[in-house]
């Protein structure tokens, strides 16, 4: 029995020492997911305030009328400032006007925009996250929607701890339903940069607009209101790669919102008429916590969710001018500066810097490498492709025949003859195949394809390879282009 006992009651402490370890895994995998906790950034004034106001009315301005915008073209070309062409293969801005053929200027684009965002960061951190990336200016917006409906900080907060009832249901509604025109108007206003914006504008409201545009629509309205209105931070947070990418442009002569520890600590509460001496002027106030947007305490130092949108200095600076003391607690500054001034050396700020100059000049080059390209490049392109198989042909003469695929990209709003020419052989005899006599025709804003046979008496060639030129020459411009080629032969 007493075994027996001992058995039971070995059982029981397995079965108490299991449950316990189940328990804790349990709170350890919970432990994994953090529940998020929704954030009331309070509305804040003051300069980057304003700053942030006047930004997002520009750039909201400019992408919802961009492609409103006119630009005379002439005859027979769109006269859409901004016009991603699709069907035509063009791409429209103002006076430039881009092709397929030279994708490179794209490229060219992404360089600056890419190494331009690496000298910003590398400069003031995270500004452009802060001040003009789309999720900031569209959280903005809804946040201003959200607190016009729904009220401040506070007033949100008792809004959604309150029983739902009529007044409150109400306000919901109404917040969701402005939220869901501003994201279908952001939905509308891209599609119109892929057509004409008031023919477009009316086959929507008609519903006879080709079905793609419907589904873009639908996408960027579901995009914009969730990102904007319900997920905010936690796209900056967990979904935006940038965060994790900008440790490695800043260094601690970066300028970025930093909180100026050498000044406020130790902090602490404070009251009207306590002496400041042997404490620092960060009165614990929280008022840079509730504004920020990201729901982050600056005073913890650089963190991956901060963007840099300064509200946190608006915050603070309205603090210490009640309390009587200088503003700039929290400012643009420089891990650099705040270490110098704890040991009582002077502060300043380095913006020029290896990376800095490296950037600049990485900028520099590729912009005037594309400015030079827009401003050499001509209405008239040339591309010269030589028959692989076979290499060359052997006449009944013995002369020797080359062929050669010859592609004339006719850029002008009118149509064109053109007159083709080869230099580099001794008196060739070119015969065109689907092409006039006379001339070639390419009509305005095309690409004309033809074949070119090119046939030299055998005795002429001084060489297996023989480097030549084709040229093209506009009969009435006089406009020419060219292109290098190889003409092949046998051993001589």
């Amino acid at each position: 029995m007493a075994e027996a006992a001992l058995k039971e009651r070995r059982d029981e402490a397995d079965v108490v020492a299991i449950a316990n370890v189940e328990a804790v895994n349990r709170r350890q995998t919970r432990s994994l997911y953090q529940k998020r906790e929704k954030i009331y950034p309070r509305l804040a004034h003051g300069t980057f305030r304003r700053l942030k106001w006047a930004l997002l009315a520009a750039t909201l301005s400019v992408y919802y009328v961009s492609p409103w915008l006119r630009w005379d073209r002439g005859a027979n070309a769109p006269d859409q400032a901004i016009l991603i062409d699709f069907p035509n293969r063009r791409f429209y801005f103002f006076f430039i006007e881009i092709w397929p053929q030279e994708v490179y200027y794209l490229t060219g684009l992404l360089i600056l925009a890419a190494i331009g965002l690496f000298l910003v960061t590398s400069l003031a951190g995270r500004v452009w996250c802060g001040y003009a990336c789309p999720q900031t200016v569209w959280t903005d917006l809804f946040i201003a929607i959200e607190r016009l409906i729904e009220g401040d900080r506070s007033a949100r907060i008792r809004l959604d701890k309150r029983r739902w009832d009529a007044g409150k249901l109400g306000r919901k509604l109404a917040k969701h339903a402005i939220w869901i025109v501003v994201a279908v108007g952001t939905g509308g206003a891209w599609v119109f940069y892929f057509a004409d914006a008031p023919t477009l504008a009316g086959q929507l409201l008609r519903f006879e607009a080709p079905p793609v545009s419907y589904v873009f629509i639908g996408v960027l309205t579901f995009t914009t209101y969730t990102l904007g209105g319900i997920a905010r931070e936690q796209v900056c947070i967990y979904m935006c790669p940038w965060p994790r990418i900008q440790a490695a442009m800043l260094d601690e002569d970066t300028v970025a919102v930093t909180y100026r520890s050498d000044r406020g600590e130790p902090r602490g509460p404070h009251r009207k008429g306590q002496p400041w001496e042997g404490r620092g002027h960060c009165i614990d106030c929280r008022q840079c916590v509730v504004v920020c947007p990201m729901g982050i305490d600056i005073r913890d130092g650089l963190q991956l969710e901060c963007i840099s949108c300064a509200l946190c200095v608006d915050a603070c600076d309205d603090v210490m001018r009640r309390v009587g003391l200088p503003t700039g607690l929290i400012a643009y500054d420089t891990d650099a500066n705040v270490e110098r001034r704890r040991k009582g050396e002077g502060q300043f700020f380095r913006l020029v810097r290896p990376r800095t100059v490296a950037y600049a000049g990485i900028i520099a080059v590729v912009g005037l490498v594309m400015l030079g390209a827009l401003l050499s490049r001509g209405s008239l392109d040339l591309n010269v492709l030589r028959d692989r198989n076979p290499l060359f042909t052997r006449l009944a003469d013995g002369s020797i025949r080359n062929g050669y695929t010859v592609k004339i990209l006719n850029k002008r709003h009118e149509d064109g003859v053109f007159d083709i020419a080869v230099d580099g052989l001794d008196r060739p005899e070119l015969k065109l195949v689907g092409a006039e006599a006379g001339g070639v025709t390419a009509a305005a804003d095309t690409l004309r394809s033809f074949r070119v046979l090119v046939t030299v008496p055998a005795e002429r060639l001084k060489q297996e390879h023989t480097a030549i030129r084709f040229t093209v020459t506009e009969r009435r411009s006089g406009e020419s282009a060219g292109n290098d080629s190889q003409f092949l032969g046998p051993q001589p």
